[in-house]
């Protein structure tokens, strides 16, 4: 009996709960995506400020797909939920299966969720094992909850599913330390997750890349601080002269498995994310 899961279920699909007044199409996004000939992406991204969602292509948003590396995000909070991980810090040796260069070393979090070494990961989801993360997929609500294959595989052969709008919503979530984690634990994947950090705004993001069939799935899941400054009234519990806006995203598309090589798809899905959010006024304009 699954009497946890109950405890913590909190509405994260967002264009299914907010009001329709709060949902903005945008098909304009699709030009960054033509460009490409990417014909079945999503983009959703949710302005916690103005409490809107604005999205391009609803259909593709709600979708679940497996979440290849963007698990690490999850996969990092159980693992300093439960003390397998004591800290970002904590290495594991190398087991000298050569995979790739950046893989082939003894590594800590830090860097293994930045260069997405799936070997660690897998090895931290055996040390886990399948009974508490399925109790942290349950109390999360993660995606469909499923662990129906090997504990160290199943976010990577389709069995776990999740779509960009649970993403945002689980993104959301960890930011204002909602997840049924401690706020340390949720700090902690939050700074590794910052790739960019400016004068104006700080990106936090990670990728994913999966295959499934004769189809590679790429995502790109994350959050942006705006830096604004502002003038607070007399007597604000804030006291500073800056407020940070938080804007939530995540992005997916699939593209078949004999167009690997037609551009450089690694780089391609950071780009029109860079472009999303620089359109809407997320992160600034270059200059």
């Amino acid at each position: 009996m699954r009497f946890h899961k109950i405890l913590y279920i909190i509405p994260v699909v967002l264009l299914v709960s907010c009001a329709k007044n709060k949902l903005h199409d945008h098909p304009e996004w699709g030009k960054y995506y033509d460009a490409y000939g990417i014909k079945n992406a999503a983009f959703i991204m949710r302005d916690h400020t103005h409490d809107d969602t604005h999205y391009y292509n609803k259909a593709a948003c709600l979708r679940r797909l497996l979440p290849a590396s963007t698990f690490k995000i999850f996969n990092s909070l159980v693992a300093l939920e439960t003390a397998v991980a004591p800290d970002e810090n904590m290495v594991i040796k190398w087991d000298s299966v050569v995979r790739r260069p950046e893989w082939n070393k003894d590594m800590d979090m830090k860097e293994a969720f930045k260069v997405s070494n799936v070997a660690y990961y897998q090895e931290i989801a055996r040390r886990v094992g399948p009974a508490k993360m399925q109790h942290y997929l349950d109390t999360a609500h993660y995606g469909s909850m499923a662990v129906t294959s090997k504990i160290d595989e199943f976010w990577l052969d389709n069995s776990l599913k999740i779509s960009a709008d649970e993403q945002v919503g689980l993104l959301k979530r960890m930011y204002f330390f909602e997840l049924p984690f401690s706020e340390r634990s949720q700090r902690i994947v939050k700074s590794m997750m910052l790739r960019e950090d400016t004068l104006g705004y700080k990106l936090y993001y990670k990728t994913g890349t999966g295959i499934v069939g004769d189809s590679v799935v790429y995502w790109v899941v994350g959050f942006t601080e705006s830096r604004m400054a502002i003038k607070e009234p007399n007597g604000s519990m804030n006291k500073a002269d800056f407020r940070d806006y938080p804007y939530f995203f995540a992005q997916n598309f699939i593209t078949a498995r004999k167009d690997s090589s037609a551009h450089d798809w690694f780089k391609v899905r950071l780009e029109i994310m860079h472009q999303v959010l620089r359109d809407y006024g997320a992160i600034p304009p270059t200059k």
